[in-house]
């Protein structure tokens, strides 16, 4: 029986047999002792002695730091909903994400970029038109090879836009020579975060004083891959066996326009639902037709067994 039921119970059989006005000592006692139980306990999280991003050093000896950190564990943690999903979400898409990043020599570490960009959503998009997993513009993500047109969304790609992410993340190391700066200009953008080092002199991304969105996002992005690496420590229990399995696929190349995808699909032993789910970059506002104008692409299929 939930605190909740006991507590609304207790309370009637206090006000039909005793009288509440009336109650004895003893009675109210009880009554009293019921609403602290059902009372909701908030503790203050554990903030780690040591961090770090990418091998830099998360200077939390300074009093700022730490509390900026602290702020982002704190809404992470008690957001619980949308970490939970997170945590479940990690299961299927932490694997794929972190190979390619470290098959183009990124630090995995920006998988939790990613987390805290879009929470894991493929289908995540903002109210300024960014989408996907890493929640690019249409304009930058064009400028970094992905696909946008009428009938394909490459955003929506996981491999593909982690690709461009990659492409994105060496072209400003280049620039900044520094992971925490790099991560923030994903925020900022390069050309912003490069007139704040300039206008300030300083090339630390801790003693850069930013936008309020920029200033927090490499905190949230810190919080995330505390609370995900140690979860239980801030309240969340998610088994491996409970979290979203990768998808089990195997690759098709399509080098010729498909009239229609519904049929397609059927022809390959699956379904439309499951074609789109696989892909979700597929946008071809149910005209159920991929043109294959340029290059091929590659379809995403369940494995066969």
């Amino acid at each position: 029986m939930s605190n909740i039921i006991f507590f609304l119970l207790l309370q009637w059989v206090l006000h039909t047999n005793f009288g509440f006005k009336n109650a004895t000592a003893d009675n109210q006692a009880v009554l009293l002792q019921a609403q602290k139980a059902n009372l909701q306990r908030v503790e203050a999280v554990p903030v780690p002695a040591n961090l770090s991003f990418a091998g830099e050093i998360v200077p939390l000896d300074n009093v700022d730091v730490r509390e900026r950190l602290e702020r982002e564990l704190i809404q992470n943690s008690y957001k619980h909903a949308a970490t939970l999903i997170v945590l479940k979400r990690e299961g299927r898409w932490k694997k794929l994400i972190q190979d390619e990043l470290k098959a183009n020599g990124i630090p995995e570490d920006f998988f939790y970029l990613a987390v805290a960009e879009s929470e894991l959503d493929v289908y995540a998009a903002s109210g300024v038109g960014a989408h996907g997993i890493w929640q690019f513009m249409k304009t930058t993500a064009k400028e970094f090879g992905l696909e946008i047109s009428n009938q394909v969304d490459q955003r929506r790609d996981v491999l593909l836009a982690t690709k461009a992410a990659c492409k994105y993340l060496k072209q400003a190391y280049n620039k900044f020579g520094n992971w925490t700066l790099v991560a923030a200009s994903y925020n900022r953008g390069m050309s912003g975060m490069e007139k704040a080092i300039t206008a300030q002199k300083e090339n630390s991304y801790y003693d850069l004083y930013l936008n309020q969105e920029t200033y927090r996002y490499i905190f949230r992005i810190l919080a995330l891959k505390v609370i995900i690496e140690n979860p239980e420590n801030y309240g969340f229990h998610v088994p491996s066996s409970e979290k979203y399995k990768p998808y089990e696929i195997q690759t098709v190349e399509v080098a010729q326009t498909i009239e229609d995808l519904a049929a397609f699909a059927k022809e390959k032993k699956t379904n439309y639902k499951t074609l789109k789910t696989l892909n979700p970059w597929l946008d071809d506002h149910d005209t159920y037709k991929l043109v294959v104008a340029k290059n091929p692409y590659q379809l995403w299929l369940p494995a066969t067994k």
